[in-house]
């Protein structure tokens, strides 16, 4: 099958929302009927999974460490006469946790020593092998660019950049935006949303400095996310944000967004 994917990548400052943001994508595009989804956790401090209540068997960068103590265990899991690389594509159906409505795929925490080049190169050669099974990709990247610099995404089709209502959440939100210019990447949209704003009488807004920031950055402003109390709930209880009530606030504010955008 042909890679007919639509990616849409969620990408900005690091604790401004972007992980519960996007499962609530993930959701809003299931009940919308584009399935099916492949759900990339891209992030090294995984969070995905418990934002849409879902439990990862294996991540990649398990399946990196195996691979890293193979030679020097003697219980290598690893078959003699297989070289490792048969190994991991053996393997790498068991890192996709199979939902009702989407697949899961987590990159996750590494625990041994080195760089992610590893686990980035499987990432990358593993969502083009699987693309095209798939009619979207979300991807919550991790805070920055560094998905998107590397290549490990085969193509952008929607970019949503997401900061709170600080000052360096937009300058940062500025630089992704840049940055993905520089590296010649050529997503239909780059939108800009801005979660956790205060709530007034009069609804959810920025301060005026935060909107002469926002438009000194050069960002395409699609909507405010207020700062929902329930959010902050459902995690301390443990429960997957991504099934916030309808009528919530964030998710109404949000999925409002996604009906302009998406």
């Amino acid at each position: 099958m042909t890679n007919t994917a639509e990616i849409i990548a969620i990408t900005g400052k690091g604790g401004t929302g972007k992980t519960t943001l996007s499962g609530l994508v993930i959701d809003w595009l299931s009940r919308k009927g584009r399935t099916p989804i492949l759900a990339v956790d891209a992030d090294a401090n995984a969070n995905l999974a418990d934002v849409l209540g879902a439990e990862a068997e294996t991540t990649l960068a398990e399946l990196r460490d195996t691979i890293n103590g193979a030679d020097m265990d003697d219980d290598s899991p690893i078959p003699p006469g297989i070289s490792k690389q048969e190994w991991l594509d053996a393997r790498f159906a068991t890192a996709i946790t199979e939902e009702d409505d989407y697949d899961l795929l987590v990159m996750g925490r590494t625990q041994g020593k080195g760089c992610y080049c590893f686990v980035n190169g499987l990432l990358q050669s593993h969502i083009a092998k699987y693309a095209g099974s798939y009619r979207c990709l979300v991807v919550d990247n991790e805070a920055g660019m560094e998905h998107l610099s590397r290549g490990v995404l085969p193509q952008v089709d929607r970019m949503i950049i997401v900061s709170d209502c600080s000052r360096r959440g937009v300058q940062a939100a500025g630089r992704i935006q840049e940055l993905t210019h520089e590296l010649g990447l050529t997503p239909k949209s780059i939108d800009f949303i801005v979660n956790k704003a205060p709530q007034t009488e009069a609804g959810s807004a920025v301060a005026q400095g935060i909107s002469d920031e926002i438009e000194a950055q050069g960002l395409s402003l699609a909507g405010v996310v207020p700062n929902d109390p329930l959010v902050a709930e459902y995690d301390a209880e443990g429960r997957p944000t991504a099934t916030l009530p309808q009528d919530a606030p964030s998710r109404k504010a949000f999925e409002e967004i996604l009906e302009r955008i998406l």
